[in-house]
């Protein structure tokens, strides 16, 4: 294959993957401009929840990346019933995942909340003194109804991404997610004579358009118009140890996704505990790289499909210049986009909150924005590389330089830079940063070294 060739290739699958991918953040994103017009508490509330979602839709890593990993090995030696009866497995385990899900967010959310500490209160028609903490307990509890849809929907999608129909997994994403745009605002504000729901509106949008994405994705998936099919029987019919191959490859990279999580979450602790203005400031940080991650993952999402399939064929040395290629493509991506961020960065604020906002007033927004966009350089390519060690099923590395990179740097040195030496929430961004740094500098020398090319599969 020419360079030309893996060029082209590379951007036919990642592209779609970077637009699938962040259409989800693109979603929260605009429901945070309609969160954020009730109130900044609410803003703070709703963000924390999400976060939550978040960490719980990490463990379900254990099956989808250990399921794209054997895929894509499978479809790589022309193995297609294999591919088909791991996406069955797959969405079987799910399934079953999700009915604890359910439970845990509806009855665990009183005490997941108690992590935040807020004196600010919003204000919501028919209950004035509602709080921020009040709203997130509120959102997750409705949310928890549509767990199984939620899950499903995000294992059928993620299969069909991760084998390679990245531009139909883009379009069940991308309408799912306009959907639910167009649902918010209607349930939130109570237009077109409905009634104002607000908070409680933002979750049912969710939840409706994810039942109308469910729908569809089952229906290609059972079209016979994608490289995978999903067979009835294999969804209702347990075959165990495919389950325990799906859970030895992907419970490394849950726990190393899971640790990152709930660092993520105690870091989040640690800015509520910096005030609800530095709490919505930093929520707003979080959407916007969520949605900027989202791009990154693309182009790792196309990296490890690539990397996996070419292994699956003893290809290796289209593997490693096809992984070349993705790192190349992602440098100059975020290089343009680091450029527009700092550009813009001043329009950035009053987009997500209310000029009068008494909690946002006189934030010195410009400085914490520009440091927070240099941050996205190093994430973008340890996104990117991590993504073509994965495809080598090399996680076990992944795995203990994420768990490094959380202990030490984004607990340890977060709090010492956020209350020992009083940088607040410029010293937690700045510590991401460093984080970030040293974790794609590592990764990177491992892909160098070229030791993934001699791992096997269990």
């Amino acid at each position: 294959m020419t360079g030309k060739a893996r060029l082209a290739s590379a951007l036919k699958t990642s592209l779609p993957a970077a637009l699938d991918l962040a259409s989800q953040p693109v979603l929260w994103l605009i429901e945070a401009v309609f969160i954020g017009r009730l109130s900044a508490a609410a803003l703070g509330g709703v963000g924390f929840a999400l976060q939550i979602i978040l960490l719980t839709v990490t463990l379900l890593l254990t099956f989808v990346m250990g399921a794209i990993i054997l895929i894509n090995r499978h479809l790589g030696s022309k193995n297609r019933y294999q591919a088909n009866h791991v996406l069955g497995q797959t969405m079987m385990s799910g399934f079953l995942f999700s009915i604890a899900v359910m439970i845990v967010w509806y009855f665990g959310a009183p005490l997941l909340f108690r992590l935040i500490q807020e004196n600010h209160t919003m204000s919501q028609a028919g209950d004035p003194q509602i709080s921020g903490v009040a709203s997130g307990i509120q959102y997750l509890r409705l949310v928890s109804f549509f767990a199984p849809i939620l899950v499903l929907n995000f294992v059928g999608i993620g299969m069909m991404r991760g084998s390679g129909d990245t531009h139909l997994s883009m379009t069940l994403n991308v309408g799912t997610n306009i959907a639910n745009v167009v649902l918010s605002p209607i349930l939130i504000y109570g237009l077109l004579g409905l009634p104002r729901l607000e908070v409680r509106g933002a979750a049912l949008a969710l939840g409706i358009s994810q039942t109308m994405g469910l729908c569809a994705t089952i229906a290609l998936l059972r079209s016979r118009k994608t490289v995978l099919f999903l067979s009835f029987r294999e969804l209702a019919t347990p075959r165990w140890p495919t389950v325990r191959q799906l859970f030895k490859l992907g419970s490394t990279t849950t726990v190393e996704q899971l640790v990152w999580s709930i660092g993520q979450v105690i870091v989040t602790s640690m800015v509520a505990f910096l005030g609800i203005r530095e709490l919505a400031v930093h929520q707003l940080f979080l959407r916007i790289q969520a949605v900027l991650s989202m791009f990154y993952m693309g182009f790792g999402m196309a990296a490890m499909m690539h990397i996996g399939k070419h292994l699956g064929a003893n290809e290796h040395y289209k593997a490693e210049k096809m992984g070349d290629m993705m790192h190349r493509m992602a440098l100059v991506f975020v290089i343009a986009l680091l450029a527009c961020m700092i550009a813009f960065s001043e329009s950035f604020l009053h987009l997500f909150i209310r000029r009068e906002d008494v909690i946002l007033g006189n934030y010195d927004f410009t400085v914490l924005f520009v440091v927070f966009a240099l941050v996205q350089l190093p994430k973008a390519m340890n996104t990117v590389i991590t993504g073509s060690l994965r495809g080598a099923a090399d996680i076990q590395w992944v795995m203990w330089t994420t768990i490094f990179g959380v202990l030490l740097l984004e607990l340890g040195l977060n709090w010492v830079c956020a209350f020992v030496f009083q940088f607040g929430l410029l010293g937690i961004w700045v510590i991401q940063g460093l984080d970030e740094i040293l974790k794609s500098a590592v990764n990177f020398l491992r892909f160098k070294c070229g030791k993934w090319k001699e791992i096997r599969l269990p």
